[in-house]
C-alpha cells in the first residue's frame, strides 16, 4: 500500500464562485485561485500524486502558465484519476470553512468527486469543519482542505 497526503488553503473573494469537489456552492464569495480554486480537488489530488510518488499539482498544472488560467479542476481530479489506474483503495477529506455550512451538498460533492475519479462513492469520505471563528478561516477570509488517500501497491 502507499500514502499520500494532500492539503490547499484559498482566499476566499467576492465574485468568484465557490467550487468545492467540482460543485458550485451558492455563496457570496468563491477560491482566489488561477484556476477555478477548487480546494478540495487540490488537496486530493496532491494526495494522489504523493502516493505515487509524483510531483504536486503546482509542477504539473503551474500557475505561472497563462493557458491554464480558470482552469476547471475537473480536469485535474480525471487525470490522477487515470494516473491511479483504479489504484485507490480509500480517500478521506476535511473541509475547513466557517460559512456556509456544506452539510446540504456533502453527498452530491463526494458523488461527483468520485466520479470524476473514477471511483465508487464508498471510497470516498468527505468531512466537513468549522474553524470556531478563529484566524482567515473563521473570519470567513479562506477555505481549506486536506486528504488522505491509500492506493494499492
Amino acid at each position: 500500500m502507499r500514502i499520500g497526503f494532500g492539503k490547499d488553503l484559498h482566499r476566499l473573494v467576492p465574485e468568484r464562485p465557490l467550487v468545492i469537489g467540482g460543485i458550485t456552492i451558492p455563496y457570496d464569495k468563491g477560491e482566489e485561485g488561477h484556476s477555478d480554486g477548487d480546494v478540495l480537488i487540490h488537496a486530493v489530488a496532491d494526495a494522489i500524486l504523493g502516493a505515487l510518488g509524483m510531483d504536486d499539482i503546482g509542477h504539473i498544472w503551474p500557475d505561472t502558465d497563462p493557458a491554464l488560467s480558470g482552469l476547471d479542476s475537473a480536469i485535474i481530479a480525471r487525470e490522477v484519476g487515470k494516473l491511479a489506474e483504479n489504484r485507490i483503495e480509500n480517500i478521506d477529506t476535511v473541509i475547513t470553512l466557517e460559512k456556509p455550512k456544506l452539510e446540504p451538498f456533502r453527498k452530491e460533492i463526494r458523488d461527483n468527486l468520485a466520479s470524476l475519479l473514477g471511483i465508487p462513492a464508498s471510497r470516498l469520505n468527505i468531512k466537513a469543519k468549522t474553524a470556531e471563528g478563529f484566524g482567515p478561516i473563521g473570519r470567513c477570509e479562506a477555505i481549506e482542505a486536506e486528504a488522505i488517500v491509500l492506493l494499492k501497491d
